[in-house]
């Protein structure tokens, strides 16, 4: 049997892994859903829902559930990586002792490598090496209505173009459509930068600053985006497309959001551990200020809206101290 005629393996059974799984099943294929959690996996394969999750949304028939690491990769196509960006790299190295040559790696997660501020590209070639075909799947994405067959549109890059179409036909469906891109830097960029951006236009809103305060934010957000993504090598288009402009938008707007959630609440004057324990999932956004403030200070980058959102989040500033500093901020032409 040929690799593509394999199910394909989501690892991760959070909301975006079981909300890829589903899509991946949406015309019948078969996909795997792994989770290290035996209990959960059990619980999934019993009420056929990942009721924790994604609550009423039923798991199609063609998708196995698996908490057994080994036989879900020895068993699978190619591999979707769906962990939180901390746990990216461990994840890889335990998938390795059973990844066969052919098969080829993607990931849906956003966010920096903690630590050491990768890009997460860059920790799959450090454990595989540079020649295996690899993709990130990014875009404006929330895993409630993907899962519920919500109209979608995602970018998926590749460093290989055979692989960047059959991901591209393998999630399509009536009402989910993927783009293809070779811009693996820009989409990663783009898909981890704007939770940090989300966070600022959550504090804005929970401030009660209003709509034009939360334009100009997403607007000058863009612009920190694009330095970031021209120093670390991204195509300017890439941010101007769905991972980056369109990823933005949407996170910074809608309270599906847990980036913009958790600025809410810091603007409304919560702490940020009583407003992480309500929110109760990974904010990608707070580990991704600090690698992103940390970047920005190593490549000469000016991103004052970001570096706000750290001073926030690790160096206990006050939101409406953040906003008068931005402000204050010397006048200068609007430019990029």
């Amino acid at each position: 049997m040929e690799a593509k005629e394999k199910p394909v393996a989501v690892l991760g059974a959070g909301s975006w892994g079981t909300a890829i799984a589903i899509s991946l099943t949406r015309g019948g294929k078969p996909a795997i859903l792994w989770g290290r959690d035996g209990e959960q996996i059990a619980k999934l394969e019993t009420e056929r829902c990942n009721n924790r999750y994604l609550p009423g949304i039923p798991l199609p028939e063609a998708l196995t559930l698996s908490s057994d690491l080994q036989h879900t990769i020895t068993g699978a196509g190619d591999i979707i990586v769906v962990v939180p960006s901390h746990a990216f790299r461990a994840m890889l190295k335990s998938v390795a002792p059973f990844l066969h040559p052919e098969q080829r790696i993607a990931w849906a997660t956003k966010g920096f490598e903690s630590g050491t501020g990768k890009l997460l590209h860059e920790v799959v070639q450090d454990i595989f090496g540079g020649k295996k075909p690899i993709a990130v799947i990014s875009g404006p994405t929330f895993a409630k209505e993907v899962a519920n067959g919500l109209p979608t549109a995602v970018t998926v890059a590749s460093n290989d173009h055979s692989f960047a179409e059959y991901l591209a036909n393998r999630l399509h469906t009536a009402t989910f459509r993927v783009y293809t891109s070779e811009d693996i830097v820009g989409v990663e960029v783009g898909g981890a930068v704007k939770n940090v951006l989300a966070i600022a236009a959550g504090i804005a809103d929970g401030l009660s600053f209003g709509a034009n305060a939360r334009t100009a934010l997403i607007t000058r957000g863009l612009a920190e985006i694009m330095r970031l993504g021209d120093a670390l090598g991204g195509h300017r288009e890439t941010f101007m497309g769905l991972a980056g402009l369109g990823d933005l938008v949407l996170t910074c707007t809608d309270n599906q959001s847990r980036n913009r959630r958790l600025g809410l609440g810091l603007g409304k004057g919560e702490s940020l551990e009583d407003v992480l324990a309500a929110i109760d999932q990974v904010v990608e956004g707070v580990q991704t200020a600090r690698e992103v403030n940390e970047l920005a200070v190593s490549l000469g980058v000016d991103m004052p809206i970001s570096h706000e959102v750290y001073r926030i989040l690790y160096e206990g500033e006050r939101p409406r101290e953040a906003v008068h500093a931005l402000l204050s901020r010397e006048q200068k032409p609007e430019s990029i």
